[in-house]
C-alpha cells in the first residue's frame, strides 16, 4: 500500500463541515485506510483575491489506488461536497480542496498531477499541519524533512490553529 498525503481546504460555507465530509468520504473510497489527520488550521487565501480564510489540515492515508486513480477519487469527492472547476487558471473560493502532497517518495509529472506537490515547500498552511503528523518525513525532491523546509520558508503566512494562535 502506498502512504499519501492529502492537503484538505475550504474557504465558503461550512468549512469545517466540508473538511470533516471530506475525510469521511475519503475513508469510503475502496481499498483506502485513512491513517491520521492534523488539526484544523485557519489561513489567509494564498496569492488569491478573496476576504474568506480558508480552513486547513494534512490527512494521511494508505491506498492500493494508483496515484491517477486516486486523484480521480479526490477529483470525485470535490465534486460531491460542491466544488466548482473554472477554466480560469486564478486560484478561486472553493467549498472543498483536495490536493495530493506525497504519494510515498513518488516523483512524478503529468497534465493532471505532479507529485510531490510543486508548491508544499512554499505553504506554511500545508506544512504546519504536516508538522503535526509527519515533521518527519523527507521531501524526494530536496531531501530535506517537513520541519527543515518549514524553517526555510521567508516570509511564513499568518496559520491559526482553529480558534488559537500558533
Amino acid at each position: 500500500m502506498a502512504i499519501v498525503f492529502l492537503s484538505l481546504g475550504s474557504n465558503v460555507g461550512d468549512r469545517v463541515g466540508y473538511l470533516q465530509q471530506a475525510v469521511s468520504l475519503l475513508k469510503a473510497v475502496p481499498d483506502t485506510n485513512v491513517i491520521s489527520t492534523s488539526s484544523f488550521y485557519e489561513s489567509e487565501p494564498w496569492k488569491m483575491n478573496s476576504e474568506n480564510w480558508f480552513v486547513n489540515a494534512v490527512i494521511q492515508v494508505s491506498t492500493v489506488l494508483a496515484p491517477e486513480n486516486f486523484l480521480a477519487e479526490c477529483q470525485r469527492i470535490e465534486t460531491q461536497l460542491g466544488r466548482k472547476r473554472s477554466t480560469n487558471t486564478e486560484y478561486q473560493d472553493r467549498t472543498i480542496d483536495i490536493d495530493i502532497l506525497f504519494y510515498d517518495d513518488l516523483v512524478m509529472h503529468t497534465n493532471t498531477l505532479t507529485v510531490p506537490h510543486p508548491y508544499f515547500h512554499k505553504r506554511a498552511f500545508v506544512m504546519v499541519p504536516m508538522l503535526e503528523i509527519a515533521q518527519d518525513f523527507i521531501h524526494p525532491l530536496f531531501k530535506k524533512n517537513v520541519m527543515q523546509l518549514y524553517e526555510e520558508l521567508e516570509n511564513p503566512e499568518m496559520v491559526l490553529l482553529y480558534g488559537t494562535r500558533i
